[in-house]
């Protein structure tokens, strides 16, 4: 149901919807906002390419330590930010595996090793939205951050990561699970936490107290630039998806530690 104090705090128009699963059933605990109106996922959209990965692997075409490169760079590497590359294209770099380093240009580079000549929408067309039934999303631009939908099929995903749908249960466990979980790192816009946990394409909250709030340790997600977030627990299946017309900024640093937190309390209390 509609419910104007999911987004009390939120700048621009935001849209929230706070779900769960029963017995693999969608349950919708609130929601609020346009829902169907398309926006920028911005780093959201690591979420959508990680999925798609998860597919390559449970269908035999790739491996998670397979060697993608560059400097020897597995594609576990690539995707936990471990790889070593720089934030985008021509940055400092640092060995492999000894400092979590946030990193777009990996992620990118991850999908045109695979992909070679061929297009990154269609791929991730193939292999989530169209299988999803993600009929309001595609990618615009580059895959680290150019995927646009409605909060309505950011559910989507979320669920598909709950479930899992699309992938392996074995698969998904893989991806939200610590990899190199001693490495140090910087999470953009919350700063610095040793240890910086992150899988295989979702961010891990671990210890660090940020955006996810209080939610426990083994929780995993992501937030984008656009304001835009996809927070989930798999063990209490549940999650959360929102995004809004405002970037993130100050406000979402102020807002979101204590929003993320009273949103999981509303759902596990609904």
């Amino acid at each position: 149901m509609s419910d104007s104090q999911l987004v009390q705090g939120w700048p621009g128009a935001a849209a929230v919807v706070l779900f769960r699963l029963k017995d693999g059933n969608v349950e919708r605990i609130a929601e609020e906002g346009d829902l169907s109106a398309v926006r920028a996922w911005a780093s959201v959209s690591k979420m959508a390419v990680a999925l798609a990965f998860g597919v390559e692997v449970d269908w035999d075409l790739h491996q998670f330590t397979q060697n993608f490169g560059p400097h020897g760079a597995t594609l576990a590497n690539l995707l936990s930010h471990s790889s070593g590359l720089g934030f985008e294209v021509g940055d400092p770099s640092v060995p492999i595996a000894t400092k979590r380093v946030y990193s777009n240009a990996g992620f990118d580079h991850a999908v045109d090793f695979v992909l070679k000549d061929d297009d990154a929408a269609h791929w991730l067309e193939d292999r989530i939205f169209l299988p999803l039934g993600m009929e309001s999303t595609h990618l615009r631009g580059r895959p680290c951050a150019d995927v646009h939908g409605s909060t309505e099929d950011m559910v989507t995903l979320g669920v598909a990561w709950l479930r899992p749908d699309g992938v392996s249960a074995q698969t998904r466990d893989r991806q939200i699970k610590a990899y190199l979980p001693e490495l140090n790192g910087i999470v953009p816009g919350f700063g610095r936490f040793s240890p910086c946990p992150w899988g295989l394409g979702p961010e891990l909250r671990g210890n660090k107290e940020h955006w996810m709030g209080d939610w426990p340790a083994e929780s995993f997600g992501h937030f984008g630039q656009s304001g835009t977030m996809l927070l989930l627990n798999a063990d209490e299946q549940i999650g959360l998806a929102a995004t809004t017309t405002q970037p993130f900024g100050p406000w979402a640093v102020q807002l979101w530690p204590t929003w993320t937190s009273a949103m999981r309390q509303r759902i596990l209390s609904s």
